[in-house]
């Protein structure tokens, strides 16, 4: 990664713009922080703050590159429609990708409220469990070949190109599934935030990829011994919150002898994960703009910048 990069350490990152006007408390965010993930008051004015202000200007010079180009070819006449500025987020499972961009939308719609930011996730687009056992790959969820990368595909080029409210499936991680004949509305968003393990990959024989739709991305990166061990502690704790639902994909795993739930864990992250986020998920790194990188307790110790 030499060259590709330029590498700033926590202190130095938070240099670069420390007069960000940062509005937002822990207290205020804490309800957007992942499970087993954390957040302090100093990751939002050390790392999120510079990184939310370089984000603002990449969006207006993105909006000032359309707006003069459609002087240039409509003759000043500027359309209604004004394609949004998509970040796109990536990572291993239990990095903590949702919290990054849950609080990157926070504050970005509190610091524009002259803008629509919108936020969803990738996980709408994997096929639905019963499709996956008549397929055989129930255990590869998660895995390129789960999702529907084509429909992703053609919502973002919607999204991109449509005047009009474009809708995507909703999953839920209560029952590990897609919620049949549920679809939540993208309505001609300024910002939007795509969050996903799969959004930087590149299907063989497409003529276009989801990231040649982001005009930003972001990949939070750890060492695969420290997400594994994030992954084991979430997992306790999703069994935790199950042993009351019935109704909850981890219910009847909250029942089985604690040594037995941890060692199908530690089964799925080796055979599962681990295989995905080496094989499919960290070989997209590189594509990223910013790489926010994580060591002990989630902590954001280097972020560094693509050169080009």
């Amino acid at each position: 990664m030499s060259g590709t990069y330029s590498n700033y350490r926590r202190e130095a990152w938070s240099q670069l713009y420390e007069d960000v006007s940062i509005q937002n408390s822990v207290e205020e965010l804490a309800h957007l922080v992942s499970l087993n993930d954390r957040l302090s008051q100093q990751d939002i004015e050390k790392i999120y703050g510079p990184l939310v202000k370089l984000l603002e200007l990449e969006v207006s010079n993105y909006h000032h590159s359309i707006e003069t180009t459609r002087q240039f070819l409509n003759g000043g006449y500027t359309p209604t429609h004004r394609p949004p500025f998509v970040i796109g987020i990536s990572g291993s499972v239990a990095v903590g990708k949702s919290t990054t961009a849950r609080v990157l939308h926070k504050m970005l719609e509190e610091r524009n409220p002259a803008l629509n930011v919108d936020l969803m996730t990738t996980d709408g687009f994997l096929y639905p469990t019963e499709i996956l056992k008549r397929q055989g790959i129930l255990q590869r969820k998660g895995f390129p070949e789960s999702y529907d990368m084509n429909a992703l595909l053609d919502f973002m080029v919607q999204v991109k190109t449509s005047d009009q409210p474009v809708y995507h499936p909703v999953y839920s991680h209560e029952i590990y599934d897609i919620l049949p004949g549920e679809m939540r509305k993208i309505d001609r968003p300024d910002i939007l935030i795509v969050e996903g393990i799969n959004v930087f990959q590149l299907p063989q024989n497409q003529k276009i990829y989801v990231s040649d739709l982001f005009n930003f991305s972001i990949y939070i990166d750890a060492d695969a011994q420290k997400i594994e061990q994030w992954f084991l502690e979430r997992f306790q704790l999703l069994l935790e919150y199950a042993s009351t639902e019935p109704n909850n994909y981890y219910y009847e795993m909250s029942r089985w002898p604690k040594e037995k739930a941890m060692r199908h864990a530690k089964n799925v992250w080796q055979t599962i994960n681990l295989v995905n986020l080496v094989q499919n998920i960290a070989p997209t790194k590189e594509r990223a703009n910013i790489i926010l990188h994580k060591s002990d307790n989630h902590l954001i110790d280097e972020v560094r910048v693509r050169n080009y």
